[in-house]
């Protein structure tokens, strides 16, 4: 067992946390990113990141379990619609984050037009 679990928080889970997964926690499931799914006999539900806690890197479908939408347990084999796009995480603070071309000056055009007699 590592001990960055007993001093630090932000390092996947809590002591509490550990101990409740321990005794309490069934795991049902596990996501492409490596999150792992408990839930216990009162139908509580929650996750254990993988790597760094961020919420953003829980998936749909998962999200769906996770807040009592759907009680059916997401399958990643599960075949997906043609349209729909595999989930990224917040790309913020990083190198692949969304940046909008800016429009210059001179670009930009009047949104109305005069009347002309």
């Amino acid at each position: 067992m590592n001990l960055k679990i007993f001093f630090t928080w932000w390092n996947r889970q809590t002591l509490g946390t550990f101990l409740k997964t321990l005794f309490f926690g069934k795991f049902v499931g596990k996501d492409h990113f490596g999150n792992k799914y408990y839930k216990n006999k009162n139908d509580e539900r929650w996750v254990i990141y993988s790597n760094n806690i961020e919420a953003t890197k829980i998936t749909s479908d998962w999200f769906l379990w996770m807040h009592h939408t759907i009680d059916k347990i997401p399958n990643d084999n599960e075949k997906k619609y043609i349209w729909q796009k595999d989930h990224l995480g917040n790309k913020t603070g990083s190198q692949d984050k969304y940046k909008p071309v800016k429009i210059k000056k001179q670009d930009e055009f009047k949104r109305y037009e005069t009347w002309k007699k």
